[in-house]
């Protein structure tokens, strides 16, 4: 079944799980933008086991209201995506999301090696992860506020890939310039900058879908996933 239960150190929380063809695969832990765990977040996981992973969003909403499923829409939909980002813990999303790490870890499906990858809010906590737990590699789209956690960048000791939108409305450019200068040239750490693409230029169906940036960012996604997420 599609819908899973996890058990973190404050409770137990739901989670949508898609399994590869083939088995056993490695895992992705997929990390939700501010609109729950909804069917773009779905479509994503599916799409990564079309690739090979077994691939798991968790609800890390689930403190505020559980089971969150809105879309980018209508403006009320806007604005309670929003007010759930206000009121979003980061360091307990990132202790829900080590729990999800290790339950896909441990699944019976999983070889054991395990990568993240995250999208805007989730793109924020994907670069986290890699600075603060043992995913094997991990991946962040266009991550809001990492020019407030550029000193996490110290503890990043597994292989991070970021996709940063140049005319993203969420990271203004003196943000994003002071990301590229302290990331850049960091062991490690892969940069790919999209000058003329907005905020989540990779969501099918948003206002900024641009389906060939998306296509070279997934490609360059799935490149590294193969290349860091080996058996």
């Amino acid at each position: 079944m599609p819908e899973i239960t996890i058990s973190g150190p404050d409770g137990k929380f739901s989670g949508y799980l898609a399994l590869p063809k083939k088995t056993p695969a490695p895992g992705i832990v997929v990390a939700q933008e501010i609109f729950g765990v909804n069917q773009v977040m779905r479509d994503v996981c599916d799409w990564l086991a079309e690739a090979g992973y077994l691939a798991c969003c968790p609800d890390i909403f689930w403190r505020i209201e559980p089971g969150i499923q809105i879309t980018d829409k209508t403006k009320a939909e806007w604005d309670r995506a929003f007010e759930l980002f206000m009121a979003f813990d980061a360091d307990k999303g990132i202790d829900d999301l080590r729990a999800t790490l290790a339950h896909v870890r441990g699944h019976k499906a999983c070889t054991g090696t395990v990568g993240a990858i995250g999208f805007c809010l989730g793109g924020k906590l994907a670069y986290l992860m890699a600075a603060r737990t043992d995913a094997d590699c991990s991946v962040g789209y266009y991550g809001v506020g990492l020019d407030e956690l550029l000193g996490e960048a110290k503890s990043v000791n597994k292989p991070l890939l970021l996709h940063i939108a140049g005319k993203d409305q969420f990271v203004p450019k003196p943000a994003q310039e002071k990301i590229i200068a302290a990331l850049s040239g960091r062991a490690g750490i892969t940069l790919h900058s999209y000058p003329a693409q907005d905020h989540a230029f990779a969501r099918i169906g948003g206002e900024h879908f641009d389906k060939a940036a998306a296509e070279t960012a997934n490609r360059r996604t799935l490149d590294f996933f193969k290349e860091h997420l080996r058996p």
